[in-house]
Formats: structure tokens, C-alpha cells, sequence
């Protein structure tokens, strides 16, 4: 692909029923996958391109296949069907030893049959044809890949993949760019290129300009989520990548906080400058897309979902029924406030906001990442505005999280390092997220009551960290 392409692609018939039965056993083991926990029943197939003739040496597939699953009782919404995968297939006669971790199984009947399938990012030559793709603007099928024509891509760049990725996989291109691949599509705007694109108009240095972006344009007759779904889906494309400029030699928030914390150095300076890129964002934002006013029928409505999630989890997690009332308080004190005529504004955030999403630069500058907000909630919910506070709280949250998570835990450390930030947050926004107490509690008792349904879930040794902020929240509106 050294110039821009534009071809159309065919898919075998018979592509994916030769492949169900490997996926099912291969794709509940990725740490990408969401529905963890329960069997999957079955795939449909929303869209597949060939990159690679799968005659040759190296054959290459972009899939998008909903997995079906039974429906999770307590989210209701019966007869949902599944969630949607980004999946990029490689097909050889035998792997090499550097790609047996990638193995997804070999294929025994259909026209895939006596080949092997594995997971193809980890491949250098199909990771190398992506970022051919996104910088010749290249459409194949219904792929689009597009990108700022004012940032240079020059070719020839190694790729690696990250192995720490969670909900999504990336690839570091020679340390220049970073490609972060969707896993779970969904259709429409999504938060994770449309911040980024409006910061950078901005001129917001805190956060990388998308430099490129791939999307799929699915017939909305090949998608039952769009064919069954809300009218105002239909047309929408699926993002389903981000290359960024790759800040390198940057360290974690959360990995650097925690070594930090483990040579008992101080992390306040950290912190505060922290809150300050926090601020700087969440300023840019503003004034980037249209904020709002949230009255009383707004704030109840914020309100009473609170309430809703507290009482889920009361019945889910036992370890919180002592806690209930009080942290019940904590949401009607709020609803209280808007009943007498209290208003806030509400402006796009970041939505998941915490340490693990922030990079500090060898010369001491904070970025903020991964804009995606919360992937299990519904598109529409995580692109609406909020209160600014629901990022604060997120990342008092971590502060909390990284202190416990020491042996001994070190509470006072903790209490530093959200003071600091808060100090921060106000030096450069000129409000202390600490002066609306009833807010931020509310705030960080709702995701600290969404982290303890989680860790009984999944980590139960890590529950005792949530619920120690859940007895100071039940009893105090006390927050640094």
C-alpha cells in the first residue's frame, strides 16, 4: 500500500462457521473480553474484509462478529444480541515459535480447513499493512482509515504489540505512534477519537491529537443492534482505532505511584500537578463542546440512579448492608440540594478517570489517555455531559486504591496526595473540587460502591480496599 487504495474485497462462504468453534474456546480467555463468566452460545457475523488473500503464504481477515451470550439478569435488557468484537485473523500453513502465544486453533473443515488461525496483531507484517493503511488513507470494503494530514507517518516503523492492555489492544509503531484498537464496537461517536479531535483543536497540550483513525461503515441491515436499535444508529460507522503520537519513555500513573509509595517517597508534588492537567482538560472541554445546566429534574434523575446501583448492589454484595443507610445519605443529601433550587453544569468528561489513565513525560508533563469512558455502559450514557467532579472523584478513588494496596496499607499517604490534587485542580480551574463536599461525596460513593460489586466479582482479596472508603463515605461527608 504505498499509495491510497481503494478496492473492494469478497469473503469466503463458510468463513465464520469454520471458525465458531475455535472462537468459543479462544475468545472468553482474552482480558479484552467482556462477557467473562458465561458461555458463549454462538457468533454473527456483522462484517469481514480480507486484507490478505488467505491463498498465500500469509492470509489476513478483519472480523467483527457479535458473540452471543446469555443476557446478565440484573442489566436486564433481554433479548440483546451480544456484544461486538474487533478481531484480526491471520491465517499460515503452521505458526512460527514467536507467534505460538497468539494461537487462536487450527481449522479442520470449510476454506480456512488444515490452516492455523491465530491472534494477528501480534504479527509484525499485519500490524506494518495497519499503519500502511492508515497513512495512504486507504478504503478496503467498508474500512475506512483516515488521518491529519498535518501530522507526517512515515513508513518503515517496527511494530510491537503492549501486552499490559486490558479492555483493548495497542501497538508502539518504533516509539513515534501508539495504535490502540477497539475490542468491543459499537456504533457511533465514540468519546475516545472525539475528545482527543476536539482537545487538539483546542491546542490542548495535555492529552495526544489523533493522528489517524480507522472506521467500519456497516449496512445497517448486517448489524441486528442497528436494524433492531434506536433509529439514529443506523448510518453511524464503528471506530475501531486511534493512532497517537507514542509519548515515550512515560511512565504510568499507577505503576509510578505505587513505587513511589514503595520507597516511602512523597507524591504530593506528583499529585497536584496532576490535578492541575486535570483541570487544564476539563477547561479545554468546555470550551470545546457545548455545556449545560443541570436543574432539579436533571439532578434527581442523577440521583435516583445512584440510589438504583446502591440498592443493586446491596442484594449483590452482602459486605455492604451495615453501610446502606448511610450511604444512601450521601445521594438524598444531594437530591436535597437540587430540590431547593441548586444547579451545577455539566460539560464532557473524561468518564474514567484514574491513574492507570495518565502518563507523566520523562521532563515531568501529565497527559491524559483513553477516552473511552466506562466500556460497559451504553455509548449514549458515557457521551452525555457531566458534572466535572465525576473525574475528581475517580481519581481519589485510585489515590485510595494505590495507598491500600501497600503492605501496610498507608492511608495518610493517601490523604496527601487527594489534598494535593484537589490544591492543584483549584490552582488551575479556580475551583476546589473540595468547596461542593456534597457533590464529590456523592461521587465517590457511587464509584466506590461500583468498585466493591466489582472486586467481590472478580478480585475478592482487593475488597477491603473499597470498603474501607465505603465506611468513611456511610458516615462522613469528610473527603481529604
Amino acid at each position: 500500500m504505498s499509495e491510497a487504495v481503494t478496492r473492494t474485497v469478497t469473503t469466503p462462504p463458510g468463513l465464520l462457521a469454520s471458525l465458531d468453534p475455535l472462537l468459543r474456546e479462544w475468545l472468553p480467555r482474552q482480558r479484552w473480553f467482556a462477557g467473562k463468566g458465561r458461555p458463549v452460545t454462538g457468533f454473527t457475523l456483522v462484517e469481514a474484509t480480507e486484507l490478505l488473500p488467505a491463498s498465500g503464504k500469509l492470509g489476513l481477515y478483519h472480523l467483527l462478529v457479535r458473540a452471543h451470550q446469555p443476557p446478565v439478569p440484573s442489566h436486564g435488557a433481554p433479548g440483546h444480541p451480544g456484544d461486538c468484537y474487533q478481531l484480526l485473523i491471520g491465517v499460515r500453513e503452521a505458526l512460527p515459535p514467536r507467534l505460538a502465544p497468539a494461537l487462536i486453533g487450527h481449522v479442520p473443515t470449510g476454506p480456512l480447513a488444515g490452516r492455523t488461525v491465530y491472534d494477528a496483531l501480534h504479527d509484525p507484517r499485519p500490524a506494518e499493512l495497519l499503519l500502511e493503511a492508515l497513512r495512504t488513507q486507504a478504503r478496503i470494503g467498508r474500512l475506512r482509515f483516515e488521518r491529519d494530514l498535518g501530522q507526517d507517518i512515515r513508513s518503515g516503523l517496527v511494530p510491537r504489540v503492549v501486552t499490559a492492555e486490558q479492555s483493548n489492544s495497542s501497538v508502539v509503531y518504533g516509539d513515534t505512534f501508539i495504535l490502540k484498537l477497539l475490542r468491543r464496537i459499537v456504533p457511533g461517536v465514540n468519546p475516545d477519537l472525539e475528545l482527543p479531535l476536539a482537545l487538539a483543536r483546542e491546542g490542548c497540550p495535555r492529552v495526544p491529537a489523533p493522528t489517524a483513525w480507522m472506521v467500519a461503515d456497516i449496512d445497517s441491515t448486517a448489524d441486528p443492534v442497528i436494524s433492531a436499535g434506536p433509529a439514529d444508529l443506523a448510518g453511524q460507522p464503528y471506530v475501531l482505532g486511534v493512532l497517537q503520537p507514542f509519548v515515550q519513555g512515560a511512565s504510568d500513573g499507577w505503576e509510578l505511584a505505587l513505587r513511589e509509595l514503595a520507597k516511602g517517597e512523597d507524591f504530593g508534588a506528583e499529585a497536584r500537578a496532576l490535578g492541575r492537567a486535570t483541570a487544564e482538560v476539563h477547561t479545554a472541554l468546555a470550551r470545546a463542546l457545548p455545556t449545560v445546566t443541570l436543574g432539579h429534574m436533571q439532578l434527581q434523575l442523577m440521583v435516583d440512579g445512584m440510589v438504583e446501583r446502591l440498592e443493586a448492589a446491596v442484594q449483590a454484595v452482602a459486605a455492604l448492608r451495615p453501610y446502606a443507610d448511610g450511604l444512601r445519605s450521601a445521594f438524598t443529601a444531594l437530591g436535597d440540594l437540587a430540590a431547593e433550587g441548586r444547579t451545577w453544569t455539566a460539560q464532557r468528561v473524561h468518564g474514567d478517570l484514574h491513574l492507570g489513565q495518565c502518563l507523566r513525560s520523562p521532563a515531568g508533563e501529565w497527559w491524559l489517555i483513553d477516552f473511552e469512558g466506562e466500556p460497559a455502559r451504553p455509548l449514549p450514557e458515557r457521551r452525555m455531559p457531566q458534572p466535572a467532579v465525576r473525574d475528581v472523584a475517580g481519581m481519589l478513588r485510585s489515590f485510595d486504591y494505590a495507598a491500600r494496596s501497600a503492605d501496610p496499607p498507608q492511608p495518610d499517604w493517601a490523604e496527601t496526595c487527594r489534598s494535593a490534587y484537589c490544591s492543584g485542580y483549584a490552582e488551575a480551574s479556580g475551583r476546589d473540587p473540595r468547596t461542593d463536599p456534597v457533590l464529590l461525596r456523592a461521587y465517590e460513593t457511587d464509584k466506590a460502591i461500583y468498585e466493591v460489586v466489582y472486586e467481590a466479582r472478580h478480585r475478592p482479596d482487593w475488597l477491603p480496599v473499597p470498603l474501607a472508603a465505603i465506611s468513611r463515605l456511610s458516615s462522613s461527608g469528610h473527603l481529604t
